[in-house]
């Protein structure tokens, strides 16, 4: 069995959340999704759980972390090429996201980054494996 990645993110809206992440061309597994949290699809082995904040509250006793504020995780994903990075950024700010630097361009990567509607940080990266050095 693969092993698979659920992140749990809280965000204020669960509704504007969705639609917003809808845009970006993500759908949502309805088995596992209601008026708390939605699970939203990244691949067959990556899931985000967007979780409203007080649902969000019976996981942990800790404060949850003002995402505009403070940042705790920076979420990456990967892209087939630098021209699928910079769609997936377009359809980020589009759909009311925020570019949050500048493009970073490597010999082997290339990477931008957006905060979505709660402030949490995804970054969308461009790798050249054939000029990465294997260890």
């Amino acid at each position: 069995m693969n092993k698979k990645i659920f992140v749990s993110l809280p965000v204020k809206d669960l509704e504007n959340s969705k639609e917003f992440f809808n845009k970006l061309g993500y759908s949502f597994n309805h088995q596992f999704t209601d008026e708390n949290a939605a699970c939203m699809v990244i691949s067959d082995d990556i899931y985000v759980m967007l979780i409203t904040e007080d649902f969000f509250k019976t996981f942990t006793d800790k404060n949850i972390a003002n995402a505009k504020n403070t940042t705790e995780v920076i979420i990456c994903l990967n892209e087939e090429s630098c021209e699928r990075v910079d769609q997936h950024i377009d359809k980020a700010t589009k759909a009311g996201g925020t570019e949050i630097r500048e493009p970073q361009e490597y010999e082997y990567m290339y990477t931008r980054s957006f905060s979505d509607l709660d402030g949490h940080i995804w970054e969308i990266i461009w790798m050249n494996e054939s000029a990465i050095i294997k260890t």
